[in-house]
């Protein structure tokens, strides 16, 4: 996924109330919307080098949008509304091997009354449905993990997983690891053990967990690389 236009170089000052960012741009403080309303665990460290996203619709009450952090020497892609975009582009252009040459791509379709999921596909006679979850957070050099908080709407989506499985359709959770520099990826069960003990479920009930590494810069993110799931 590509940039619509160049991103603007700042320096993080605060986040605060979930949706705002101030930043310090050559010496000039704007505030930005922060499209990420999770913890950020360490990510935001007053200094750390952002990347904004100016956006020109005189309707918007903020001008700019964080789209990465550069913290402990790694890019992080924030954004988690384009996490669906990098997945779609992927599944598009056969970056995921597991889930090349499809027939088709949907995106956000209900399972049941209560919950959709990301992507319905479909391939031959096979029906899928995908799930994505956006990552942000490592603790060491070459680990991501998820997830940066408790998290009970992600683990209502790992027991829907299962629902579907159940009901004939193959099902994929992806792990959308927006960190440069990672090599592996692992549920985070210290910060969240019922998500932890959920995944467990899922696996042995026959939900497919998939960790994908991007390519992230100021001009565009993509998926580039398969992760080993190290807690497996």
């Amino acid at each position: 996924m590509k940039f619509t236009k160049p991103l603007i170089k700042g320096k993080l000052i605060k986040r605060y109330k979930r949706f705002f960012t101030d930043v310090n741009i050559e010496g000039v403080k704007v505030t930005a919307h922060c499209p990420n309303t999770g913890s950020m665990k360490g990510l935001l460290d007053k200094g750390n080098e952002v990347h904004l996203l100016k956006h020109d619709d005189p309707k918007r009450k903020l001008k700019y949008g964080l789209e990465i952090i550069r913290a402990n020497k790694n890019l992080v892609g924030v954004n988690t509304h384009m996490a669906n975009k990098i997945a779609r582009h992927a599944l598009e252009n056969n970056l995921i091997k597991e889930l090349q040459n499809l027939d088709q791509i949907k995106s956000e379709v209900f399972f049941n009354k209560e919950t959709r999921f990301d992507f319905y596909l479909e391939k031959k006679k096979t029906k899928f449905f995908l799930e994505v979850k956006n990552v942000t957070l490592f603790r060491d050099k070459k680990t991501s993990e998820f997830p940066d908080a408790v998290t009970s709407r992600g683990s209502k989506h790992l027991l829907t997983l299962i629902d579907a499985t159940k009901n004939g359709y193959k099902t994929y959770l992806l792990f959308l690891v927006q960190i440069q520099n990672m090599e592996n990826f692992k549920i985070a069960k210290d910060i969240d053990s019922e998500y932890y003990n959920n995944y467990l479920k899922a696996k042995k009930a026959g939900v497919i967990f998939l960790a994908y590494r991007c390519k992230i810069s100021s001009k565009e993110i993509f998926i580039e690389k398969k992760l080993k799931i190290i807690n497996e």
